[in-house]
């Protein structure tokens, strides 16, 4: 492995040194008798990377020496490397015969060891004062956001095919928010306090969860695999981390971002390979106390249907979240500015080449405004520039593998044969894995690719009778099972009260002349419901307290001597 996997300010082996709770945190406290306050959260600013910019030149650099590099990726357990020998590689979606790396594939063995590693670090890791488990995570958002950003933006867009900017909002800034405002949304849970009657103290203990958190993490975001790891660990959980083969060199960089902030040895421990061999391992394991996952509604149907099966095992009932599926939306008023419209849905549909949850999937356009709009957005998706993301000239970068764009490629046979393909509709294989932005057009409010999760670059519209606009609305909520984002454009207020009212169970995360990506932490809490998920919140306070146990603590300071009560007495 080169030496230059982590950057010279934050080796990786500052975890060899990482703190234990016996260092003065073992009995909940750390010897403070104020009230310690973190630093209020704010959102990270996103770098420009302008010409010349200090961050570009930086950047390209870190690019160039990675992309050189050949990381040999082990299976992380209590801080320990095991390297298996069963190996994958780890490739750029953009120009896929360039090997990063390789990774090793845990096996169902390593699994238990995990388990157990994450058990016996619970035992002072959920001890500690909360705000030393907090200050690791603050450490690592500066960590990131100083001398690890070139690295995590690198390896994102590298390994991931992410343009840039898309890069710097997920692997540094969304990332860093999430340390940062759950932090703080940590410090709020633990505040809240019962009221206390007359001669007694109400106390609320919030444990962490009694056993190991399972989390599984999505290729399309970095900061996704940061977030489902860390929040459970923020309040005293251990994680058993499965992150995603396609992700897998960001991955390890957040796992050794965090060694480097003073994670404590197998409290996050991380374990790539078979995603059926070590789930079956995990979900059936008694100590199972949650699942924190991203990916297809498919395989989180699967994962519940496993836990439930195996309820009488478990010491508790895991709790189980999961952000899944999607199938969002753009619908357009006859009242919305055209542009707005437009630019709103090319936006929503092909940035990071339309591999995200809340990606514009489907567009419903008034009659009276789809020319305008169809000019608009051909123009728009002609000047698109698809290629290598070390181009930084370039708006839109590969799919993440060949079963993608396999994939993408049968719904543009199928668009071809019974739609109308405007605009794009191309797939090139031989160099990378890229897929022209793409737009078809529909009769049928129910053809499958306006029903479907397609996962690419392909919007797809169904244009609409203006006086057919309160049906419409209709459709849009009846169409898909998922109910993850989406967006209505008008210039008539009324028109947007009407729709919210509508599609109200439609959408998760709703936005007003907007596209409908690009939740911020602290700002839009992210998740859908329906077959979307189970709308827990990434980002919000509401996520973190599904990862505490609350106990409640009542303290007479007089107890009572005698059983009678005044009622018993005599009249």
């Amino acid at each position: 492995m080169s030496s230059t996997l982590a950057p010279k300010a934050a080796p990786a082996a500052t975890a060899a040194a990482a703190p234990t709770a016996a260092a003065g945190a073992s009995a909940g406290h750390s010897g403070f008798n104020g009230g310690r306050r973190i630093p209020q959260a704010v959102n990270e600013p996103v770098k420009s990377y302008a010409p010349g910019s200090p961050e570009k030149l930086d950047l390209k650099a870190r690019i160039a020496a990675m992309a050189d590099e050949q990381v040999d990726i082990p299976v992380v357990i209590a801080g320990r490397e095991i390297r298996t020998g069963n190996t994958s590689k780890v490739t750029m979606p953009h120009a896929h015969r360039h090997v990063l790396g390789q990774f090793h594939h845990a096996t169902a063995q390593h699994v238990g060891e995990a388990v157990a590693a994450a058990r016996e670090a619970q035992r002072d890791w959920a001890n500690w004062a909360w705000e030393d488990r907090v200050a690791i995570f603050l450490k690592a958002a500066d960590l990131l956001c100083g001398p690890w950003r070139s690295t995590l933006n690198a390896a994102t867009m590298l390994g991931q095919s992410k343009t840039v900017f898309q890069s710097e909002i997920d692997a540094a800034c969304e990332l860093a928010d999430f340390f940062r405002f759950n932090a703080q949304y940590a410090q709020e849970i633990y505040a809240e306090q019962p009221v206390s009657g007359p001669g007694m103290w109400n106390q609320m203990d919030y444990r962490p969860l009694e056993g190991f958190v399972f989390a599984v993490s999505p290729f399309n975001f970095t900061a996704i695999g940061g977030n489902l790891t860390t929040a459970p660990a923020m309040l005293g959980n251990v994680v058993v981390w499965k992150p995603a083969s396609s992700s897998m060199l960001s991955s390890y960089y957040v796992m050794k971002l965090l060694e480097a902030a003073g994670l404590p040895p197998g409290v996050i421990n991380f374990i790539p390979g078979d995603p059926v061999a070590i789930g079956k391992v995990a979900l059936e394991h008694r100590d199972l106390a949650g699942v924190h996952f991203t990916g297809s509604t498919g395989v989180f149907n699967a994962m519940w249907k496993t836990i439930g099966a195996n309820m009488a095992s478990y010491r508790s009932y895991p709790r189980i979240v999961g952000e899944t599926g999607g199938k969002d939306f753009v619908v357009v008023h006859p009242s919305a500015d055209p542009q707005v419209a437009a630019v709103a849905a090319v936006r929503g549909a092909f940035e990071f080449q339309g591999q995200k949850c809340s990606a514009a999937s489907r567009l419903y356009v008034p009659r009276s405004l789809w020319k305008t709009m169809k000019e608009s957005m051909v123009s728009m998706m002609q000047d698109i520039a698809v290629g290598d993301t070390r181009d930084f000239r370039n708006f839109m970068g590969a799919v993440i593998d060949r079963k993608a764009f396999d994939r993408i490629g049968e719904y543009l046979a199928d668009a071809k044969r019974n739609a109308t393909v405007i605009q794009g509709g191309g797939a090139r294989g031989d160099l990378g894995w890229f897929i022209d932005p793409t737009l078809v057009e529909t009769k049928d409010p129910s053809y499958r690719l306006m029903c479907e999760e397609i996962f690419g670059p392909v919007l797809t519209v169904h244009v609409y009778d203006d006086a057919r606009w309160h049906e419409t609305l209709a459709i849009v909520d009846a169409t898909s099972p998922y109910a993850l984002t989406g967006a209505v454009i008008a210039q008539d207020r009324a028109a947007l009260v009407e729709a919210s009212v509508a599609l109200r169970n439609a959408a998760g995360n709703f936005y007003l002349n907007d596209k409908c990506t690009g939740a911020v932490v602290g700002q839009q809490p992210f998740g859908g419901a329906r077959a979307s998920g189970t709308n827990d919140k990434a980002g919000s306070k509401w996520n973190l307290m599904r990862w505490v146990s609350p106990r409640t603590i009542k303290e007479t300071f007089a107890p009572a001597t005698d059983y009678r009560y005044p009622f018993l007495a005599a009249e």
